[in-house]
């Protein structure tokens, strides 16, 4: 592995492991979120417990930065606009930055929003689809966690869809790779959401706590 490939790994690990919402929290009003709701830095528990701006603030900045991670990848290693084996693998380690940053003891975020930033990055049209599942799914049922877990592995149909068949790109299996990377690690956050919803105790959007 080359030099710049090297870097921009360790690049995009710090860049996702910026603890957004811990910060805003943090200065805005001095408490720590880790102590509220789920226990979670992103944005639907920054939102639930202090509030809208302070957890659209999050999710834009959380998306920002997975959206830089593999922009910077590609910078630094030539990539132009492809998506090559170095950038996908930048998207997952900024999505391992996120869920697991040094700064908090390995333990942040769900990596959604971080998410969304690579997968803008990556194959920004399937982007659009996916919200839109998103929206609806949230909408019919109330439930951000279903809602994300659903759209998100639905990234790797849209991507085969506008990347394989539509507009075919010679980099379809690396987006698949990064693509699903960073799916397996949102689900993989989402195990207790999975085990509430399945309960029937999982927390619905807009609901009183």
């Amino acid at each position: 592995m080359r030099l710049p490939e090297i870097v921009s790994l360790i690049i995009a690990y710090l860049l996702g492991s910026i603890p957004v919402g811990y910060l805003i929290v943090r200065f805005t009003s001095g408490s720590d979120i880790r102590a509220a709701g789920s226990g979670a830095t992103g944005a639907t528990n920054v939102m639930r417990n202090v509030g809208k701006t302070a957890g659209l603030m999050t999710f834009g900045l959380d998306i920002l930065k997975g959206f830089l991670a593999v922009m910077v990848t590609r910078w630094l290693t030539g990539a132009g606009t492809e998506t090559t084996w170095i950038v996908a693998a930048s998207a997952v380690v900024a999505m391992i930055g996120h869920i697991f940053p040094v700064w908090l003891g390995f333990k942040a975020g769900k990596g959604v929003a971080t998410g969304v930033g690579v997968f803008l990055a990556i194959t920004p049209i399937a982007v659009i689809c996916t919200l839109a599942v998103f929206a609806l799914i949230v909408w019919k049922t109330r439930y951000v966690s279903l809602g994300s877990m659903i759209a998100s592995v639905l990234m790797l149909f849209w991507a085969w869809l506008w990347n394989g068949l539509i507009f075919p790109s010679p980099f379809l299996p690396q987006m698949l790779a990064g693509l699903g990377g960073a799916i397996a690690l949102i689900v993989f956050k989402h195990t207790d959401n999975i085990r509430r919803l399945r309960a029937g105790t999982e927390n619905k959007f807009g609901a009183a706590h």
